[in-house]
């Protein structure tokens, strides 16, 4: 652990927190036979909070998820198919979606602003509500509350991911074990400007609904909001937290002395599921991870990291090992942020490559070892002050194409 105030839990997931059970089944929604539709259950009313996307086209769910939390950020349950976005589907869409809440509430016996709603996949097409229904119909019978109840969650929310995506830790607080676990799917269509692609973070820590919410933000600003494949936001990014209560610690407040243990446990969770998303970036095959250092702002630190990790060009030059500096002090230069322009040092892992913005020599050879490495550090110091921040993505690819080029078909 070292420092840590927290564990990390191998083989947790989002039913390892006490009062959860998940589970996920195929309904029909997607061409093979892989799960469509997964759920998580609380058994005791949840303290919930969520952050969604800032496209100005928001699918029907997000608007239903809104509701059911503006109504006191209690959730019991939230249910989740991939294989449709049910976005941009008109009245219809919205009919679709709160039917889903209202079955799967009635199939649960909870009330129907108690459930959440998250759906993921091609945009513009109506769901397949004959499948759909008899589909939630038969979830309660899915739901286990061990790992296994975890994959089928997780293998229910994928769509061209080729991994799932969980974080587990534990930590103590009052004395008490409290855990946090996490789920998330993503692979293209990713740079999001409020939350994930979709997340769903469990835990049984006693919290309020208020500052979970806060919590949740500024979590999600230096994680989910730190990472991009290819540039654009979705139209169905949404990030759901749910907290039981059950480990039955005093309850957590800013003044707290372990309140600090659980955002550190909180990041981790949600910065290892941002760095998972972006490792299986659509046709990917390295993770990049940018760190600036020596702005002015941690504001500028971000914006300047998001450039870098965001241009074509330089993932284009990690897919192909080319040490092209150039292109990372471009992005530098365009990110609209004070910069001194005499002062910029640039490594590609621990290889110097840019002192004090001039030219250093460096060995292209090892270079080009360290760039065929399956994760690709570039590391910048401004020289300008205390700002920093981290971002995370992912080479560009043929595959991207290929996969994009035929995402409907």
């Amino acid at each position: 652990m070292g420092d840590k105030l927290y564990t990390i839990v191998e083989g947790g997931g989002v039913t390892t927190p006490k009062g959860f059970k998940a589970g996920g089944l195929h309904c029909g929604l997607k061409k093979t036979e892989r799960h469509d539709l997964g759920v998580i259950v609380c058994e005791v009313p949840a303290t919930a909070a969520a952050v969604y996307t800032t496209n100005l086209f928001q699918a029907a769910p997000l608007q239903v998820t809104r509701n059911a939390l503006s109504e006191g950020g209690i959730l019991r349950a939230v249910i989740v198919n991939s294989g449709n976005a049910n976005a941009c589907t008109g009245a219809q869409g919205d009919e679709d979606a709160n039917t889903m809440q209202a079955k799967m509430a009635e199939a649960l016996g909870v009330s129907k602003r108690e459930v959440a709603v998250a759906s993921t996949g091609v945009i513009g097409e109506l769901l397949k509500m004959d499948r759909v229904i008899p589909g939630i119909a038969q979830l309660p019978s899915k739901l286990r509350d061990d790992e296994q109840g975890s994959d089928d969650f997780c293998q229910a929310i994928l769509t061209t991911d080729l991994v799932k995506k969980v974080s587990c830790v534990s930590l103590m607080v009052n004395g008490r074990q409290v855990t946090i676990a996490g789920a998330a799917k993503g692979s293209g269509m990713i740079h999001p400007n409020m939350a994930t692609m979709l997340g769903f973070v469990t835990t049984d820590a006693n919290i309020g609904a208020p500052l979970l919410q806060e919590l949740l933000r500024e979590v999600t600003n230096v994680s989910f909001n730190m990472i991009t494949v290819d540039g654009d936001t979705s139209t169905n990014d949404m990030l759901v937290a749910m907290a039981s209560g059950l480990a039955e610690n005093q309850e957590l407040t800013r003044s707290h002395p372990d309140f600090q243990a659980f955002t550190d446990g909180l990041r981790h969770v949600c910065s290892e599921l941002a760095k998972a998303i972006a490792r299986d970036g659509e046709g990917a095959t390295k993770l990049i991870e940018t760190t600036v250092i020596g702005a002015a702002t941690d504001e500028a630190a971000q914006a300047i990291a998001k450039t870098i990790i965001g241009s074509s060009l330089v993932k284009s030059a990690v897919y192909g090992a080319d040490a092209n500096w150039g292109r990372i002090i471009a992005a530098v230069g365009r990110a609209g942020q004070p910069v001194n322009v005499g002062t910029v040092d640039i490594r590609l892992g621990d290889i110097l490559v840019l002192e004090q913005s001039r030219p250093i020599p460096f060995d292209e050879e090892i270079a080009l070892e360290y760039l065929k490495g399956d994760t690709v550090g570039i590391n910048v110091n401004l020289n300008m002050g205390s700002g920093q921040a981290i971002a995370w993505g992912c080479d560009l690819t043929y595959d991207y194409v290929r996969i994009n080029a035929a995402y409907r078909t």
